[in-house]
C-alpha cells in the first residue's frame, strides 16, 4: 500500500473513531436529560403530595368549626369527610385515580363553603375566617404544583418520545407519566344543593 492509501485509511479510521465517540457522548447526554426530567417529575408529584397533605389536615378543623354553628347540615359535613377518606386511601393510586378523588373532596369542601353562606355566624367566627384562608391558600398552592408537575411530565413525555432520545428512552426503560388532571365530568362547576 502506497501513502497515500494509508492516509486515507488513518482518515477514514479517524473519522469513525470520532462519529462513534460523538455518538457515545450523545448517548450519555441524552440519558442524562432524561433522568434529570424523570426526576424532576418525580419532585414535583411529591410537591403535589405534600400540599395535599396540609389540605387534609386543615378539613377536619374545618369540618368541627363548622359543626358548631350548622350542627343539623350533617349530610354535608359526612360528604366532606368520606370525600377526604377517599382522597387519602388513593395517596399511592395512579395520577388520574387521585386526581378524581382530589376533585370529589374540592366539590365537597366547596359545598361546605357555600353552606357557610347561609350562617352569618360561622362566617363571622374567627377560626372559621382563619381556615377558610389557610385553605385558600393551600387550594392555591395546590393548583401551582400540578401546574408545575404537568409541565414536567410534558417536558419529560416529549423527551422520551421524540426522535432520536427515544432510542435512548427505549434502552433506558424511560416510560411515559400520566397528566394530573379534572375528568370529564368534574371540569365543570360545582353544583350545590341544599337539602331542606
Amino acid at each position: 500500500m502506497n501513502v497515500s492509501g494509508n492516509v486515507v485509511v488513518a482518515v477514514a479510521g479517524g473519522l469513525v473513531c470520532l462519529v462513534a465517540v460523538v455518538a457515545i457522548g450523545w448517548g450519555v447526554l441524552s440519558y442524562n436529560r432524561l433522568v434529570r426530567r424523570r426526576n424532576q417529575v418525580s419532585a414535583a408529584w411529591a410537591q403535589i403530595d405534600v400540599q395535599l397533605r396540609r389540605r387534609y389536615d386543615l378539613i377536619p378543623n374545618l369540618v368541627e368549626t363548622v359543626k358548631g354553628y350548622a350542627a343539623h347540615e350533617r349530610g354535608t359535613l359526612d360528604a366532606v369527610a368520606w370525600a377526604r377518606d377517599g382522597a387519602i386511601a388513593a395517596t399511592a393510586a395512579e395520577p388520574a385515580a387521585r386526581a378524581h378523588a382530589e376533585n370529589a373532596l374540592s366539590q365537597a369542601v366547596g359545598r361546605l363553603f357555600a353552606l357557610a353562606e347561609a350562617y352569618p355566624a360561622l362566617r363571622a367566627s374567627a377560626n372559621f375566617l382563619g381556615l377558610q384562608g389557610e385553605l385558600s391558600g393551600t387550594e392555591d398552592k395546590i393548583a401551582y404544583a400540578r401546574q408545575f408537575y404537568n409541565s414536567a411530565v410534558q417536558t419529560y413525555n416529549t423527551s422520551i418520545q421524540s426522535i432520536p432520545t427515544n432510542l435512548i428512552a427505549r434502552i433506558g426503560g424511560f416510560r411515559g407519566r400520566d397528566l394530573f388532571q379534572a375528568a370529564g365530568e368534574e371540569r365543570g362547576p360545582v353544583l350545590v344543593r341544599f337539602q331542606g
